[in-house]
């Protein structure tokens, strides 16, 4: 094994875990400074937070676009939406089943399937154009305006209020800068590093920097979605688990995808169009089957749906690995 292949290897651990580090630093400080200059909580934590957790999907499918490497931009977004319906809220369920009571949840799934639909009838002629992708960041913009529109108009809706106790402690000016600048630079340092690790591994495996993008990269840039909503579920905090999981897909469509569109026209693979979009679509309708129909009294997932879900997730892994193998 070459010197080069080893230190690939290493890269995905060591770039999995600055990215989650710096993701952390790069919240704080831009919580922080909003907050310092008078920004509503409230915004901070529907916009800033919500927009920083997709920051490392992002910049991942940034840097393989502008390296040419488009499967791993569009694998990434799609995988990270899988990995999040699936094994995220899975894994929760099957260890705190987590009810839903929010009035604004209950309009953010619609949402997220009309985006999802956008987004796939934009990539089903197999390409992404740089048009489409500036089309796809103004609709990210424009949900994060709905979004803080409806969470105004209803303070008390339980989502709202447990995002406003989420949010990270207030520091000082001066070290909210600092925090900002350190997590920025160190999300595109490991970022570049996930990008480079994962192209030398997919390439020394015989395998397409897509499949690498819907399984490793999504997998590593979930993680600290799974952390997030294990311990928000943990707190009683139910419906920004939920909450976290359907915000994080929207922005992967129409964030992560945007990006790499902007920056360089995208191909889409037929193997997104039959195997990974269809997939996307039946475990965020299974989702919300299993949670509107778990139980007669509210929108519920329980124990045996979270087992369901992560039963697809690795059903659909396997899958992968026996169409590569």
């Amino acid at each position: 094994m070459s010197t080069e292949l080893i230190l690939s290897y290493l890269s995905i651990p060591a770039g999995f875990w600055l990215l989650m580090w710096s993701a952390d630093r790069f919240v704080d400080g831009a919580s922080a400074l909003a907050g310092n200059l008078g920004v509503p909580p409230l915004i901070i934590g529907l916009t800033i937070v919500g927009f920083a957790t997709s920051a490392p999907e992002m910049l991942i499918s940034g840097f393989a676009a502008y390296d040419g490497n488009s499967g791993l931009a569009v694998g990434n977004a799609l995988g990270s939406n899988i990995t999040n319906t699936a094994l995220i809220l899975g894994a929760t369920a099957l260890v705190y089943p987590i009810a839903m009571h929010s009035g604004v949840l209950n309009k953010e799934f619609p949402m997220l399937l009309f985006i999802m639909a956008v987004g796939s009838y934009l990539m089903w002629d197999g390409q992404l154009t740089r048009m489409e992708g500036a089309g796809l960041l103004v609709g990210l913009f424009l949900t994060i305006g709905w979004i803080t529109w409806q969470g105004l108009r209803n303070p008390d809706d339980p989502l709202t209020r447990e995002t406003v106790d989420d949010l990270p402690p207030a520091i000082s000016t001066p070290k909210a800068l600092m925090w900002l600048a350190i997590g920025l630079g160190f999300l595109l340092a490991s970022s570049k590093l996930l990008v480079w690790g994962a192209v030398n591994i997919a390439v020394s495996w015989g395998v397409s920097d897509l499949v690498i993008g819907l399984s490793i990269v999504a997998l590593g840039t979930s993680l600290p979605e799974l952390a997030a909503t294990m311990s928000s579920a943990k707190r009683g905090e139910h419906d920004i688990a939920v909450g976290n999981v359907v915000g994080s897909n929207m922005f992967n469509i129409l964030g992560v995808l945007g990006i790499a569109a902007a920056i360089t026209p995208t191909a889409v693979e037929p193997d997104v169009l039959w195997r990974d979009i269809p997939t996307m679509f039946a475990l965020t309708l299974g989702l919300i089957a299993l949670s509107y129909f778990g139980h007669w009294k509210a929108p519920l997932l329980q124990r045996w749906n979270g087992a369901l879900l992560l039963l697809a997730y690795v059903a659909y892994q396997v899958s992968l690995f026996f169409q590569v193998a």
